[in-house]
């Protein structure tokens, strides 16, 4: 039965890696032919295409790290083994959760209709702003990768002192610390997009209160926007709080070391940047047109194949 299972979720796995990068290539394969066309490529299309990039990365740190794990006992697992894998994991994951939630910035401050002088000055400086919170965020990474790099160290050094002896319990932490940064560093560009969700909440009301007064009624340009964003905000939270959950499992299951349980968090890990790209494709009607024209293209080479 288990044999079964763990057939099932390999499945899953490579499906979902193979949809990913399908998902991710064809955004930044359509935005890098259309920068190309116009020789201008907007703010919102940039960090897209950025976004499918390290996403397109990650999916491939993920299955590049299944193989070793399936390939290679932990034995074999070298210091500079340990940090490449965990850094390349770092970098990618990173630029996937915060190019995510700058782009929830860069929505909020296009749509909302805050008359404060602050936020009109970041709206006026909107791509400045973007630009900062990633400048910014890389402190996070450096720091994240300088703690990383130090468990790993301390792991490797208690790995070889417990060599003759059975595991000691503080051997079996050394893992979780590895993981612990990576985990709470995930956190803060969360708390982020929270907080741009709860103000386009605060925006859309005022927006339908002002509106209220007004003939049109409250089903106008500006309410639809703040609707769509929100939809894309609420799909885009529900993937996130998966994939932390799916790191908080990793966490507290790392010395377990059963290929089962590990591999389930896999899949769970990976339904993010391998299913929210499609959420972009069928939420643009730019992408979603190409997409239709790929579509129709591939009908009619299938017809005369």
């Amino acid at each position: 039965m288990a044999t079964i299972l763990q057939n099932i979720l390999t499945i899953i796995f490579l499906v979902e890696f193979f949809v990913g990068n399908l998902g991710n290539g064809f955004i930044a394969l359509v935005n890098c032919v259309d920068s190309v066309k116009r020789r201008k490529i907007p703010s919102v299309d940039q960090i897209l295409t950025a976004l499918a990039i390290s996403r397109f990365s990650l999916l491939w740190v993920i299955f590049l790290d299944w193989l070793v794990c399936i390939n290679f006992s932990p034995s074999f697992m070298t210091r500079n083994i340990l940090r490449i894998t965990q850094i390349s994991w770092n970098i990618s994951n990173h630029f996937s959760i915060w190019l995510a939630t700058s782009l929830s910035i860069f929505y909020f401050l296009k749509i909302a209709p805050f008359s404060d002088s602050l936020f009109l000055y970041l709206k006026w400086k909107i791509k400045r702003v973007i630009l900062i919170a990633l400048l910014l965020s890389l402190v996070l990474l450096f720091l994240n990768i300088f703690l990383v790099i130090k468990h790993i160290d301390a792991w490797i050094d208690g790995y070889k002192r417990n060599l003759s002896n059975s595991l000691s319990s503080s051997f079996v932490e050394y893992p979780r610390l590895i993981l612990l940064p990576s985990l709470m560093f995930t956190l803060i560009p969360f708390g982020v997009s929270l907080t741009v969700f709860l103000l386009l909440i605060i925006s859309l009301w005022k927006h339908i209160k002002k509106m209220q007064h007004q003939t049109k009624g409250c089903r106008d340009g500006r309410t639809l926007a703040h609707l769509t964003v929100l939809q894309n905000l609420v799909v885009f939270l529900l993937f996130y709080i998966t994939f932390f959950l799916s790191l908080v499992v990793e966490l507290w299951t790392f010395d377990i070391e059963k290929e089962l349980t590990l591999l389930f968090v896999r899949v769970a890990i990976t339904i993010f940047p391998s299913i929210h790209p499609y959420v972009f494709i069928l939420g643009q009607s730019k992408l979603r047109q190409d997409l239709f024209s790929v579509l129709q293209w591939l009908k009619y080479w299938c017809k005369h194949v």
